[in-house]
């Protein structure tokens, strides 16, 4: 069976279990995915620094394109332009009066451009959950980098938060997007300025140095990253900025006063211990967090068609609605 129609065959329709204090084993098709993910090159781009350079050269020649595609019945895109960066924002078909709104960040290592798999799901939270999302083409390093993309985007979010009026505001990112999101929201914050109203953290990159012991050997059982090309990304994004610097790692700015965080991650993604610390800092200053930690699910497992990612984009939809 080709990976396309083995993919395919996972689409079973949604489990939308509660969720349970013990974590259940993993599901049938979640098991396929891993042995698929493990399968595709998506890891060998991140196996050293030079796979990095060399997919970053490529792209410098052939940029992909960012225009919005999958997302599906029932959605309208309208693109503008704010800050010199497009953003797009998506409003159900049948009007946005009244609606909440969503920015969501996308991930992608800083170097990888908006892929269909995020419009879907930007296109599921709009007609599912009835909500504008605005979604920000932050520009991607060696070009641009977190001295600029991150107080761009906390502009930005001030600004929607400013229009927003009384309606609720959430900011939901996938990977580095939710990076990218905390530190925004770190920026804010120390500026005085209102936080959103809630965070969504699916797969936080929260620390580009990737420097714990224990994650080495979660690295092997990770069927899409690697840490070469992971702390290469980070050394790119970060520019002239120490790659510790809370731009670039915001694990290791400040949490007090941050908006109420829920946090989707897997013990087969090598970034899950950041997750874990993460959750354990905001909740050791005040900050409301629920950690969704899944035994035996890949990086962005939220976003993945398995009864388990079904089950996180559920909860998000509820949340952002």
């Amino acid at each position: 069976m080709s990976v396309a129609r083995l993919v395919s065959a996972l689409q079973f329709c949604p489990v939308m279990c509660a969720p349970r204090h013990r974590d259940p084993a993993p599901s049938l098709q979640s098991r396929l995915l891993n042995a698929v993910l493990a399968q595709l090159p998506y890891k060998q781009q991140l196996a050293s620094a030079e796979a990095v350079q060399a997919h970053v050269q490529k792209l410098a020649l052939r940029p992909a394109s960012f225009e919005p595609v999958g997302l599906g019945y029932g959605v309208e895109a309208t693109l503008t332009k704010m800050g010199g960066w497009p953003v797009y924002y998506t409003a159900p078909s049948s009007g946005h009066e009244g609606c909440n709104f969503v920015m969501f960040l996308h991930g992608g290592g800083y170097i990888n451009e908006i892929v269909p798999a995020h419009w879907r799901f930007v296109g599921q939270m709009t007609r599912k959950a009835n909500v504008v999302c605005v979604v920000p083409i932050y520009p991607l390093a060696p070009r641009a980098t977190a001295e600029h993309v991150v107080p761009a985007t906390g502009e930005l979010l001030r600004m929607l938060l400013e229009d927003a009026g009384p309606a609720k505001v959430t900011v939901v990112g996938n990977s580095a997007g939710a990076g990218l999101a905390l530190a925004a929201c770190q920026w804010l914050r120390d500026r005085g300025h209102r936080q959103p109203d809630q965070m969504m953290l699916i797969s936080p990159a929260a620390d580009a140095s990737v420097g714990r012991p224990e994650q080495i050997e979660i690295a092997r059982r990770d069927p899409l990253q690697d840490i070469p090309g992971i702390v290469e990304a980070g050394h790119l994004y970060a520019g002239a900025l120490d790659i510790g610097h809370p731009f670039v790692s915001p694990l290791n700015g400040a949490f007090r006063a941050l908006a109420p965080m829920t946090i989707f991650s897997g013990t087969r993604d090598l970034l899950y211990p950041d997750s874990v610390d993460l959750a354990a800092r905001a909740r050791a200053v005040g900050v409301p967090v629920e950690l969704h930690l899944m035994r035996d699910q890949p990086h962005n497992y939220a976003l993945m068609p398995t009864p388990e990612g079904r089950r996180a984009r559920a909860v998000i939809l509820r949340a952002v609605a």
